[in-house]
């Protein structure tokens, strides 16, 4: 069965991310790393690990005041599983002004950090050992107040509409993933020894799945998309991801949600199923599409093919596209 979503039929388009970062000593570190080679932490604790005074603790503590302050509902925040990691959580919002906030939180942190001496890093996988940063997107549809996604009596309590939304997902993530990971270091992060979300399935309790069924109620019932960078562009992420889950088709594959399917862990196979798709020809437009892949490619001929154990120096410094020529000479 296919939906029709109108704004006209009262549907709202709702999400949250869980942004990870790393904190880092000094200023601009990212930008020095080709001259340095390395991040060096702030802190060597872990998961919730920290203590009063702790420069992590202080970090989060003041980034978290100031999103208050501008508006942001938080709901919780902590140090991350990697050493220096952190999350800072907060409620839902419509979709256009989830994809706003993403860029005001990154903003903030990085100004935060820049006052504090230090360096707000987004880069999925800076440090090569330890976890790397996601960006999970957690997505629901409600109409007239009602949130589509919950049911008491479904499949881990959630809807058909929901189970459907889930089903197209897994069936496009390999040719979306060029978009929900858009660097060439996002694909380090894709590594599974490291709790990451690669596995095209959906699970409850599986961190290694593309999706996730978080245990939910009528009102937070959603889908969480885990494969997601934190430098990938929020708006195409947002937009792939409910343009897909709405209108995209299901595939006849036995067992789609838990078939031994994978993302890929590189970006040059990530272009080439974007490129073959046409999904992303339908979503993006041939144009659009065309130009986009273009710009992947000129990222990643200015990296080593192979990633290899070390994070590269190109990695770091053309993790983001700058056009503007006065950032770039002073980049």
């Amino acid at each position: 069965m296919r939906r029709t979503y109108t704004k006209n039929g009262g549907y709202t388009l709702n999400a949250a991310n869980e942004i990870e970062g790393f904190l880092f000593k000094g200023v601009d570190a990212e930008r020095h790393y080709h001259e340095t080679g390395k991040f060096e932490y702030v802190n060597t604790g872990g998961y919730y690990h920290s203590l009063p005074g702790d420069l992590l603790r202080l970090f989060i503590d003041a980034s978290a005041d100031v999103q208050r302050a501008m508006g942001f509902q938080n709901e919780k925040d902590h140090p991350e599983v990697a050493p220096s990691q952190f999350e800072i959580n907060y409620s839902y919002a419509e979709v256009v002004a989830a994809a706003d906030t993403i860029q005001l939180y990154k903003l903030i942190c990085r100004q935060i950090a820049t006052k504090m001496g230090l360096t707000a890093s987004f880069l999925p996988k800076p440090v090569v050992g330890v976890n790397g940063s996601g960006m999970h997107t957690n997505v629901s549809i409600s109409k007239d107040g009602k949130n589509q996604f919950w049911d008491p009596k479904g499949e881990e309590r959630m809807s058909p509409c929901a189970w459907e939304f889930v089903d197209r997902i897994l069936t496009h993530g390999n040719d979306i993933c060029l978009l929900l990971n858009s660097s060439v270091n996002a694909y380090r992060r894709l590594d599974p020894h490291f709790e990451a979300p690669n596995q095209l399935k959906a699970s409850a309790v599986d961190r290694g799945s593309m999706v996730r069924i978080p245990l939910g109620n009528e009102r937070s019932a959603r889908v969480e998309v885990r494969p997601v960078a934190p430098d990938a562009n929020p708006y195409m992420v947002l937009y792939s991801i409910f343009k897909t889950g709405m209108e995209g088709d299901i595939a006849a594959i036995e067992n789609l949600r838990s078939a031994p399917r994978y993302l890929p862990d590189n970006i040059y196979d990530a272009m080439e199923n974007f490129r073959e798709s046409e999904w992303t020809s339908k979503l993006l437009g041939e144009v659009v599409k065309g130009r986009y892949l273009d710009l992947k490619q000129s990222a990643a001929d200015r990296c080593p093919r192979l990633l290899g154990t070390y994070v590269k120096a190109p990695e770091v410094r053309y993790h983001h596209e700058i056009y503007n020529q006065f950032l770039w000479n002073m980049f």
